[in-house]
Protein backbone atom coordinates (compact mmCIF):
# COMPACT_ATOMS: atom_id res chain seq x y z
CA UNK A 1 0.00 0.00 0.00
CA UNK A 2 1.20 3.47 -0.96
CA UNK A 3 2.09 5.06 2.12
CA UNK A 4 0.24 8.04 2.40
CA UNK A 5 -2.89 5.96 1.79
CA UNK A 6 -2.63 3.74 4.25
CA UNK A 7 -2.14 6.89 6.57
CA UNK A 8 -5.15 8.08 5.54
CA UNK A 9 -6.72 4.64 6.07
CA UNK A 10 -5.09 4.31 9.47
CA UNK A 11 -6.09 7.90 10.77
CA UNK A 12 -9.99 7.39 9.47
CA UNK A 13 -10.00 4.03 11.55
CA UNK A 14 -8.45 6.11 14.54
CA UNK A 15 -11.00 8.40 14.38
CA UNK A 16 -13.94 6.59 13.05
CA UNK A 17 -14.36 4.47 16.84
CA UNK A 18 -14.59 8.28 18.47
CA UNK A 19 -17.12 9.71 16.02
CA UNK A 20 -19.20 6.42 16.37
CA UNK A 21 -19.62 6.82 19.73
CA UNK A 22 -20.50 10.36 19.84
CA UNK A 23 -23.02 9.73 17.06
CA UNK A 24 -25.08 7.95 19.89
CA UNK A 25 -24.28 11.11 22.47
CA UNK A 26 -26.57 12.65 20.09
CA UNK A 27 -29.41 9.73 19.51
CA UNK A 28 -27.99 8.48 16.13
CA UNK A 29 -28.74 4.85 15.63
CA UNK A 30 -26.08 2.43 16.53
CA UNK A 31 -23.96 1.17 13.82
CA UNK A 32 -20.78 -0.53 13.24
CA UNK A 33 -17.39 1.41 12.75
CA UNK A 34 -17.00 0.23 9.13
CA UNK A 35 -20.77 0.82 7.97
CA UNK A 36 -20.65 4.25 9.27
CA UNK A 37 -17.57 5.92 7.53
CA UNK A 38 -19.21 3.91 4.35
CA UNK A 39 -22.12 6.52 4.71
CA UNK A 40 -22.06 8.91 2.29
CA UNK A 41 -25.19 11.32 4.06
CA UNK A 42 -28.09 9.81 6.04
CA UNK A 43 -30.85 12.00 6.84
CA UNK A 44 -29.19 13.30 9.71
CA UNK A 45 -25.53 13.10 9.65
CA UNK A 46 -22.42 13.18 7.64
CA UNK A 47 -19.65 11.81 8.81
CA UNK A 48 -15.87 12.39 6.85
CA UNK A 49 -13.09 14.56 6.00
CA UNK A 50 -12.74 18.67 5.80
CA UNK A 51 -12.01 18.81 2.35
CA UNK A 52 -12.44 22.35 1.77
CA UNK A 53 -13.37 25.42 3.76
CA UNK A 54 -15.02 28.89 3.01
CA UNK A 55 -16.87 31.50 5.00
CA UNK A 56 -19.75 29.93 6.78
CA UNK A 57 -19.78 27.08 4.59
CA UNK A 58 -16.96 23.86 4.22
CA UNK A 59 -17.09 20.21 2.13
CA UNK A 60 -16.94 17.24 3.89
CA UNK A 61 -15.62 14.56 1.89
CA UNK A 62 -17.08 11.45 3.45
CA UNK A 63 -14.96 7.47 3.07
CA UNK A 64 -16.95 7.15 0.30
CA UNK A 65 -15.62 9.25 -1.47
CA UNK A 66 -18.74 11.16 -1.58
CA UNK A 67 -18.48 15.44 -1.30
CA UNK A 68 -21.13 17.33 0.50
CA UNK A 69 -21.43 21.16 0.70
CA UNK A 70 -22.27 22.34 4.07
CA UNK A 71 -23.75 25.29 5.53
CA UNK A 72 -22.69 26.44 9.13
CA UNK A 73 -25.03 29.46 9.88
CA UNK A 74 -23.54 31.45 13.08
CA UNK A 75 -24.37 29.65 16.24
CA UNK A 76 -23.77 26.40 15.34
CA UNK A 77 -22.59 24.60 18.41
CA UNK A 78 -18.83 23.28 17.21
CA UNK A 79 -17.09 20.88 19.72
CA UNK A 80 -13.58 19.43 19.14
CA UNK A 81 -12.79 15.81 21.16
CA UNK A 82 -9.15 14.02 21.19
CA UNK A 83 -8.88 10.82 19.87
CA UNK A 84 -9.93 7.94 21.97
CA UNK A 85 -13.02 9.85 23.48
CA UNK A 86 -15.51 7.73 24.55
CA UNK A 87 -18.30 10.85 24.80
CA UNK A 88 -18.25 14.68 24.98
CA UNK A 89 -17.26 15.18 28.72
CA UNK A 90 -13.87 16.30 27.70
CA UNK A 91 -15.41 18.14 24.50
CA UNK A 92 -14.00 21.38 23.87
CA UNK A 93 -16.32 24.44 22.59
CA UNK A 94 -14.62 26.01 19.47
CA UNK A 95 -15.09 28.54 17.09
CA UNK A 96 -15.79 28.02 13.16
CA UNK A 97 -12.25 29.50 12.49
CA UNK A 98 -10.53 26.86 14.25
CA UNK A 99 -11.89 24.19 11.85
CA UNK A 100 -8.97 23.00 9.52
CA UNK A 101 -8.90 20.79 6.28
CA UNK A 102 -8.23 17.61 7.26
CA UNK A 103 -9.89 17.44 10.17
CA UNK A 104 -12.46 14.14 10.92
CA UNK A 105 -15.97 15.73 11.18
CA UNK A 106 -19.30 13.98 12.39
CA UNK A 107 -21.80 17.00 11.17
CA UNK A 108 -25.90 16.62 12.59
CA UNK A 109 -27.92 17.66 9.94
CA UNK A 110 -31.35 20.65 10.28
CA UNK A 111 -34.12 18.39 9.83
CA UNK A 112 -34.69 19.98 6.34
CA UNK A 113 -31.52 19.51 4.99
CA UNK A 114 -32.66 16.59 1.84
CA UNK A 115 -30.21 18.09 -0.83
CA UNK A 116 -26.77 19.45 -1.22
CA UNK A 117 -25.82 22.04 0.12
CA UNK A 118 -27.01 20.84 3.72
CA UNK A 119 -27.02 23.12 7.18
CA UNK A 120 -25.20 21.76 10.20
CA UNK A 121 -27.29 21.27 13.61
CA UNK A 122 -23.96 20.74 15.35
CA UNK A 123 -20.39 19.91 14.71
CA UNK A 124 -17.98 17.45 16.66
CA UNK A 125 -14.17 17.09 14.86
CA UNK A 126 -11.02 15.67 15.97
CA UNK A 127 -8.15 17.75 14.74
CA UNK A 128 -6.14 16.62 12.06
CA UNK A 129 -2.82 16.91 14.05
CA UNK A 130 -4.24 14.97 16.98
CA UNK A 131 -4.94 12.52 14.80
CA UNK A 132 -1.33 12.53 13.34
CA UNK A 133 -0.11 11.98 16.50
CA UNK A 134 -2.42 9.45 17.83
CA UNK A 135 -1.96 7.41 14.56
CA UNK A 136 2.13 7.16 15.37
CA UNK A 137 1.43 6.42 18.94
CA UNK A 138 -0.70 3.58 17.36
CA UNK A 139 1.89 3.02 14.95
CA UNK A 140 4.73 2.60 17.28
CA UNK A 141 2.84 0.87 19.37
CA UNK A 142 2.20 -2.50 17.10
CA UNK A 143 5.97 -1.83 16.25
CA UNK A 144 6.92 -1.98 19.71
CA UNK A 145 4.65 -4.27 21.29
CA UNK A 146 2.95 -6.15 18.32
CA UNK A 147 3.93 -9.98 16.80
CA UNK A 148 2.33 -11.68 13.60
CA UNK A 149 2.82 -14.29 11.08
CA UNK A 150 0.83 -17.50 10.15
CA UNK A 151 -1.51 -19.14 12.49
CA UNK A 152 -0.23 -22.73 13.14
CA UNK A 153 -3.58 -23.64 15.20
CA UNK A 154 -6.51 -22.20 17.44
CA UNK A 155 -7.22 -23.14 20.36
CA UNK A 156 -10.94 -21.64 21.29
CA UNK A 157 -11.43 -23.27 24.39
CA UNK A 158 -8.09 -21.60 25.86
CA UNK A 159 -8.08 -18.64 23.85
CA UNK A 160 -4.48 -19.53 22.55
CA UNK A 161 -3.60 -18.95 19.07
CA UNK A 162 -0.58 -20.50 17.78
CA UNK A 163 1.76 -18.61 15.42
CA UNK A 164 4.76 -19.39 13.27
CA UNK A 165 6.59 -15.97 12.68
CA UNK A 166 9.63 -15.49 10.51
CA UNK A 167 11.71 -17.88 8.46
CA UNK A 168 15.03 -19.96 8.45
CA UNK A 169 16.79 -19.19 11.53
CA UNK A 170 14.72 -16.49 12.73
CA UNK A 171 11.50 -18.89 12.60
CA UNK A 172 9.99 -18.71 15.69
CA UNK A 173 6.52 -19.95 17.54
CA UNK A 174 4.20 -17.35 19.36
CA UNK A 175 1.31 -18.50 21.56
CA UNK A 176 -0.78 -15.08 21.51
CA UNK A 177 -3.44 -15.35 24.65
CA UNK A 178 -6.55 -13.85 24.36
CA UNK A 179 -9.62 -13.39 26.56
CA UNK A 180 -12.90 -11.85 27.13
CA UNK A 181 -11.28 -8.13 26.57
CA UNK A 182 -9.29 -9.00 23.86
CA UNK A 183 -10.80 -7.06 20.53
CA UNK A 184 -10.62 -9.45 17.78
CA UNK A 185 -11.30 -8.23 14.01
CA UNK A 186 -11.32 -10.12 10.89
CA UNK A 187 -10.67 -8.78 7.21
CA UNK A 188 -13.57 -8.81 4.62
CA UNK A 189 -12.72 -11.79 2.31
CA UNK A 190 -12.46 -9.57 -0.97
CA UNK A 191 -11.35 -6.35 1.36
CA UNK A 192 -7.44 -5.31 2.30
CA UNK A 193 -9.00 -2.27 3.31
CA UNK A 194 -8.33 -2.28 7.80
CA UNK A 195 -11.42 -0.26 8.09
CA UNK A 196 -13.50 -2.52 6.84
CA UNK A 197 -12.33 -5.43 9.17
CA UNK A 198 -15.00 -6.33 11.19
CA UNK A 199 -15.00 -8.03 14.94
CA UNK A 200 -15.37 -11.79 14.42
CA UNK A 201 -14.90 -14.67 17.48
CA UNK A 202 -11.61 -16.50 17.52
CA UNK A 203 -13.77 -19.31 15.95
CA UNK A 204 -13.11 -17.71 12.65
CA UNK A 205 -9.22 -17.98 12.48
CA UNK A 206 -7.93 -20.93 10.91
CA UNK A 207 -4.46 -22.65 10.18
CA UNK A 208 -3.10 -20.66 7.44
CA UNK A 209 -4.75 -17.56 8.06
CA UNK A 210 -2.26 -14.37 8.51
CA UNK A 211 -2.56 -12.67 11.54
CA UNK A 212 -1.40 -9.95 13.42
CA UNK A 213 -1.51 -8.96 17.12
CA UNK A 214 -0.29 -6.71 20.14
CA UNK A 215 -0.43 -6.52 23.60
CA UNK A 216 2.08 -7.37 26.31
CA UNK A 217 4.64 -9.72 25.40
CA UNK A 218 7.05 -12.24 27.44
CA UNK A 219 10.55 -11.82 28.28
CA UNK A 220 11.65 -14.32 24.98
CA UNK A 221 9.56 -12.92 22.55
CA UNK A 222 7.39 -16.42 22.41
CA UNK A 223 4.03 -15.73 24.30
CA UNK A 224 2.15 -12.64 24.19
CA UNK A 225 -0.65 -11.52 26.15
CA UNK A 226 -2.87 -9.91 23.14
CA UNK A 227 -4.82 -6.78 23.50
CA UNK A 228 -5.86 -6.46 19.84
CA UNK A 229 -5.33 -9.27 16.90
CA UNK A 230 -6.59 -8.63 13.53
CA UNK A 231 -6.75 -11.63 11.06
CA UNK A 232 -7.17 -12.51 7.54
CA UNK A 233 -7.27 -15.15 4.99
CA UNK A 234 -5.85 -14.17 2.02
CA UNK A 235 -3.39 -15.98 -0.86
CA UNK A 236 0.35 -16.34 -1.96
CA UNK A 237 1.18 -16.64 -5.30
CA UNK A 238 4.88 -16.74 -6.44
CA UNK A 239 5.62 -17.26 -11.06
CA UNK A 240 6.97 -15.58 -13.72
CA UNK A 241 5.18 -12.68 -15.82
CA UNK A 242 3.30 -13.66 -19.08
CA UNK A 243 1.65 -10.40 -19.50
CA UNK A 244 1.72 -6.51 -17.83
CA UNK A 245 -0.99 -4.34 -18.88
CA UNK A 246 -0.36 -1.01 -17.31
CA UNK A 247 -3.24 1.02 -18.87
CA UNK A 248 -5.91 -1.71 -16.98
CA UNK A 249 -3.41 -2.17 -14.16
CA UNK A 250 -3.42 -6.01 -14.64
CA UNK A 251 -0.78 -8.64 -14.62
CA UNK A 252 -0.89 -12.25 -15.51
CA UNK A 253 1.26 -14.96 -14.51
CA UNK A 254 0.99 -18.95 -13.73
CA UNK A 255 1.06 -19.92 -10.16
CA UNK A 256 3.99 -22.00 -9.36
CA UNK A 257 1.49 -24.09 -7.39
CA UNK A 258 -1.76 -24.42 -8.83
CA UNK A 259 -0.06 -24.05 -12.81
CA UNK A 260 -3.58 -22.02 -13.29
CA UNK A 261 -2.78 -18.40 -14.97
CA UNK A 262 -4.31 -16.04 -12.79
CA UNK A 263 -4.74 -12.70 -13.46
CA UNK A 264 -3.94 -10.24 -10.70
CA UNK A 265 -5.51 -6.30 -10.27
CA UNK A 266 -3.16 -3.73 -9.05
CA UNK A 267 -4.82 -1.01 -7.29
CA UNK A 268 -3.42 2.78 -5.49
CA UNK A 269 -2.90 0.22 -2.39
CA UNK A 270 -1.06 -2.28 -3.76
CA UNK A 271 1.99 -2.60 -1.84
CA UNK A 272 4.87 -3.12 -4.86
CA UNK A 273 8.77 -3.34 -3.98
CA UNK A 274 11.87 -4.13 -5.70
CA UNK A 275 14.44 -6.31 -4.29
CA UNK A 276 17.58 -5.68 -5.03
CA UNK A 277 19.78 -8.80 -6.39
CA UNK A 278 21.80 -8.93 -3.57
CA UNK A 279 19.26 -9.14 -1.05
CA UNK A 280 17.10 -11.60 -2.70
CA UNK A 281 19.83 -13.88 -2.49
CA UNK A 282 20.73 -13.15 1.03
CA UNK A 283 17.01 -13.77 1.82
CA UNK A 284 17.11 -17.16 -0.17
CA UNK A 285 20.03 -18.05 1.87
CA UNK A 286 18.51 -16.64 4.99
CA UNK A 287 15.62 -18.91 4.50
CA UNK A 288 16.81 -22.01 2.48
CA UNK A 289 15.75 -25.10 4.63
CA UNK A 290 13.29 -23.08 6.55
CA UNK A 291 10.49 -25.27 7.82
CA UNK A 292 7.64 -25.27 10.32
CA UNK A 293 4.86 -23.62 8.24
CA UNK A 294 1.11 -24.65 9.14
CA UNK A 295 -0.07 -27.79 8.48
CA UNK A 296 -1.90 -28.08 4.75
CA UNK A 297 -1.37 -27.46 1.11
CA UNK A 298 1.33 -25.07 0.03
CA UNK A 299 -0.12 -21.40 -1.37
CA UNK A 300 -2.08 -21.78 -3.96
CA UNK A 301 -3.14 -25.62 -3.28
CA UNK A 302 -6.04 -27.21 -3.14
CA UNK A 303 -9.04 -27.70 -5.19
CA UNK A 304 -9.23 -25.26 -7.93
CA UNK A 305 -12.18 -23.26 -6.46
CA UNK A 306 -10.32 -23.21 -3.10
CA UNK A 307 -7.15 -22.02 -3.42
CA UNK A 308 -4.43 -22.14 -0.21
CA UNK A 309 -4.89 -18.61 1.85
CA UNK A 310 -2.34 -17.63 3.67
CA UNK A 311 -2.97 -14.63 5.43
CA UNK A 312 -2.65 -11.20 4.53
CA UNK A 313 -1.84 -3.57 8.63
CA UNK A 314 -0.37 -1.48 8.72
CA UNK A 315 0.80 -1.69 9.04
CA UNK A 316 -2.74 0.22 8.41
CA UNK A 317 -2.18 0.17 11.09
CA UNK A 318 -3.52 -0.82 12.34
CA UNK A 319 -4.22 -0.34 11.73
CA UNK A 320 -4.39 0.02 9.77
CA UNK A 321 -4.45 0.73 11.92
CA UNK A 322 -4.21 3.80 10.69
CA UNK A 323 -4.30 1.50 10.07
CA UNK A 324 -2.70 0.80 9.76
CA UNK A 325 -3.91 -0.75 12.59
CA UNK A 326 -2.30 -2.54 9.63
CA UNK A 327 0.58 -7.10 9.44
CA UNK A 328 3.78 -8.35 9.25
CA UNK A 329 5.71 -10.71 11.06
CA UNK A 330 8.79 -10.62 13.24
CA UNK A 331 9.65 -8.57 15.78
CA UNK A 332 9.02 -5.27 14.45
CA UNK A 333 11.43 -2.44 14.64
CA UNK A 334 14.49 -4.42 16.28
CA UNK A 335 16.79 -3.34 13.19
CA UNK A 336 17.90 -6.92 13.02
CA UNK A 337 19.44 -8.94 10.37
CA UNK A 338 16.45 -11.33 10.80
CA UNK A 339 13.71 -8.62 10.72
CA UNK A 340 12.55 -9.53 7.53
CA UNK A 341 9.31 -7.00 7.70
CA UNK A 342 11.77 -3.81 7.64
CA UNK A 343 14.04 -5.57 5.56
CA UNK A 344 11.67 -5.49 2.86
CA UNK A 345 9.69 -2.20 3.43
CA UNK A 346 13.12 -0.69 2.42
CA UNK A 347 13.10 -2.18 -0.83
CA UNK A 348 12.64 0.25 -3.46
CA UNK A 349 9.27 1.47 -4.26
CA UNK A 350 7.98 0.48 -8.00
CA UNK A 351 5.02 1.08 -9.72
CA UNK A 352 3.31 -1.36 -12.39
CA UNK A 353 5.06 0.46 -15.44
CA UNK A 354 8.32 -0.87 -13.86
CA UNK A 355 7.29 -4.64 -14.32
CA UNK A 356 7.74 -6.41 -17.90
CA UNK A 357 7.25 -10.05 -19.33
CA UNK A 358 9.58 -12.50 -17.49
CA UNK A 359 9.70 -10.58 -14.78
CA UNK A 360 9.84 -13.27 -11.56
CA UNK A 361 7.48 -12.00 -8.12
CA UNK A 362 5.91 -13.16 -5.03
CA UNK A 363 2.29 -11.46 -4.36
CA UNK A 364 -0.25 -11.75 -1.37
CA UNK A 365 -3.58 -11.11 -2.84
CA UNK A 366 -7.49 -11.63 -2.16
CA UNK A 367 -9.01 -15.22 -2.21
CA UNK A 368 -9.81 -16.13 -5.55
CA UNK A 369 -9.07 -18.95 -8.27
CA UNK A 370 -8.60 -16.90 -11.49
CA UNK A 371 -8.65 -13.05 -10.51
CA UNK A 372 -7.33 -11.63 -7.51
CA UNK A 373 -6.43 -8.04 -6.10
CA UNK A 374 -2.69 -7.61 -5.22
CA UNK A 375 -1.78 -6.16 -1.33
CA UNK A 376 1.75 -6.38 -1.57
CA UNK A 377 4.18 -7.70 -4.36
CA UNK A 378 8.02 -7.93 -4.46
CA UNK A 379 9.56 -8.36 -7.98
CA UNK A 380 13.39 -8.97 -8.14
CA UNK A 381 12.73 -12.64 -6.33
CA UNK A 382 14.28 -15.62 -8.85
CA UNK A 383 16.32 -16.60 -6.39
CA UNK A 384 13.35 -17.17 -3.78
CA UNK A 385 11.22 -19.28 -6.11
CA UNK A 386 13.61 -22.25 -5.68
CA UNK A 387 12.94 -21.79 -2.24
CA UNK A 388 9.80 -24.57 -0.98
CA UNK A 389 6.30 -23.32 -1.48
CA UNK A 390 5.64 -23.21 2.48
CA UNK A 391 9.12 -20.79 2.68
CA UNK A 392 7.68 -18.59 0.62
CA UNK A 393 4.40 -18.34 2.44
CA UNK A 394 6.47 -17.65 5.64
CA UNK A 395 8.37 -15.00 3.66
CA UNK A 396 5.40 -13.51 2.85
CA UNK A 397 3.40 -13.28 5.97
CA UNK A 398 6.49 -11.23 7.11
CA UNK A 399 5.38 -8.20 4.54
CA UNK A 400 1.87 -7.74 4.00
CA UNK A 401 -1.43 -6.34 5.39
CA UNK A 402 -1.24 -3.20 7.12
CA UNK A 403 -2.54 -2.54 10.83
CA UNK A 404 -0.70 0.10 11.75
CA UNK A 405 2.86 -1.87 12.44
CA UNK A 406 3.65 -2.06 8.36
CA UNK A 407 3.58 1.79 8.37
CA UNK A 408 5.70 2.17 11.19
CA UNK A 409 8.53 0.00 9.66
CA UNK A 410 8.97 2.09 6.65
Amino acid sequence: MQAGSKRANWCATISCAVLVAVASVFGIAAVSATSAFGQAASASRILGTISELGTGSMTVKTDAGVEHKVTVPDGVKIQRVPPGAKDLSSAETIQFSDLSMGDRVLVRLTPDSSSDPVTAASIVAIGKAELAQKQQQEQEDWQRNGVGGLVKSVDAGTGVITVVSGAGPTQKTIAVHTSPTTVLKRYAADSTDYNQAKPAPIETIQAGDQLRARGTKSADGTELTAQEVVSGSFRNISGVLSAVNASDQTITLKDLITKQNVTVHVGKDTQMHQLPENMAKMLATLTKGASGAPNGPPSGGGSEGSPRSAGGPPSGGPPPGGARPPFGGGEGGSGRRGDLQTMLNRAPAIHIADLKKGDAVMLVSTVGTHDVQAITLLAGVEPLLEAPAETQNMLLSNWSMSSGSAEAAQ
